[in-house]
């Protein structure tokens, strides 16, 4: 199979941008949109995990199709991509901004589905794209993933504080953030156009040879377990804030120290990871973040300062989580998948599985055990939430350190 890669210049810029809007458009609607359709439309948190796991169902089958779409669009890429963008914007102001034109459960599962499908096809894409790009880059996949994930971490920063800080100056908060957003992917849009022509695939690599790959099977297994622990904190970080900490409003400023630290330190690991090599600089990350989540067992009502050194130490552990292991797959892609879609297919439905996997299990246990979002809780569910926030993620990372120890990193 081959890849034909016609030189760009580095036009680094339009990668984070992209990425910005991309991310923006993950994991912060999978933090907000569940506790927005809570408080505005009293729809049950068990439903919105229900709709969240039949949706990553669907994504079985629907993100490897995706992949495989994707290295056949041929002439065609472009007004995929524009469509595909288009959808985005749309479902997300039709999320947020759109009161339900039929009942507000069945209207979060229309909207929810059209943005994570908009979203995976142009992921897709995009990190597809990033296989050939690193080629013609001197520092590589590291270099590019630097400049990626920061993207995509300021992204979500962006993307986690502005319902927050719009909430004290607009009457609809989130009905402005989906339109802020739509426009912003309009802008990148037109910034990444001229990149997706550095990629004719006349090859397209068949799903087995990928999965029939132990280092590809390895790393996405390792993906898999290691990103769990994000998706838990993430989903229930709200509920934490306002509920074990007892500090209502503190969510957006804790959010934003959490995604900051993320930002700020992902060219750290990029250059760590250059100098000593990804393994021990993941496996300093993931030790990192035990001892971050296992201090956060110990809090209670009021300790906002000393969660704040939760934030940023668990944070900064994840730039770590989202620079290297992504450039690990990729580099393992340019070997035996030149053209990335069907790859990347697989790594966005793992990326997205471990999201509805903590929302159909951690909401509905917590409903069980007597949790109301805003309410005055028991104290056996505030004791329930924390060991979910904090012990679970410990633990899979224990499982993602014995993982990664098993696994042989060829970095040449």
């Amino acid at each position: 199979m081959t890849a034909t890669i016609t030189p760009t210049p580095h036009r680094l810029w339009a990668y984070s941008l992209y990425a910005a809007v991309l991310s923006g458009a993950g994991l912060p609607i999978y933090i907000y949109a569940p506790k927005f359709f809570a408080d505005t439309y009293g729809v049950s948190l068990t439903a919105l995990g229900a709709v969240l796991f039949g949706l990553r169902l669907f994504d079985v089958v629907q993100d490897p199709v995706l992949g495989w779409l994707a290295e056949r669009l041929g002439t065609t890429r472009k007004a995929a991509i524009t469509a595909g963008a288009v959808l985005l914007a749309l479902s997300m102001v039709g999320l947020f901004a759109v009161a339900p034109p039929v009942r507000p459960v069945v209207w979060f599962g229309i909207t929810i589905t059209g943005l994570f499908s908009a979203f995976s096809f142009l992921t897709i894409l995009f990190y597809a794209q990033g296989v050939a790009k690193a080629g013609t880059l001197p520092g590589g996949h590291v270099q590019l993933a630097g400049w990626r994930e920061a993207g995509a971490l300021l992204g979500i920063c962006v993307a986690a504080v502005a319902p927050t800080v719009l909430t004290d100056v607009v009457d609809a908060p989130f009905a402005v953030f989906a339109v802020a957003f739509a426009v912003v992917t309009a802008v990148a849009l037109i910034g990444m156009m001229p990149e997706w022509q550095a990629t004719q695939s006349d090859d397209p690599t068949p799903i087995g040879v990928i999965l029939s790959d132990q280092m590809a099977r390895r790393l996405l297994v390792l993906a898999l377990v290691n990103a769990i622990p994000l998706a838990v904190s993430s989903t229930l970080f709200l509920f934490f804030v306002e509920s074990r900490l007892n500090a209502p409003g503190w969510e957006g400023p804790l959010l934003l120290l959490f995604f900051l630290a993320a930002a700020i330190s992902a060219p750290f690991w990029s250059w760590a990871a250059a100098q000593f090599g990804s393994k021990p600089i993941l496996l300093l990350a993931m030790v990192t973040a035990i001892l971050a989540f296992g201090f956060a067992l110990t809090l209670g009502s009021g300790d906002v300062w000393l969660f704040a050194i939760v934030c940023v130490a668990s944070g900064a552990t994840i730039g770590a989580d989202l620079v290297l292991l992504p450039a690990l797959f990729a580099r393992r892609m340019a070997a035996i998948s030149p053209t990335g879609g069907q790859g990347f297919g697989l790594w966005a439905f793992v990326s997205k599985f471990t999201l509805a996997f903590a929302a159909v299990l951690l909401l509905p246990a917590l409903e069980f055990a007597g949790f109301e979002a805003g309410a005055d809780n028991p104290a056996t569910a505030l004791t329930l939430l924390t060991i979910l926030y904090a012990g679970i993620p410990c633990a899979l990372k224990l499982v993602a350190i014995a993982l990664l120890l098993a696994t042989p990193l060829n970095e040449s």
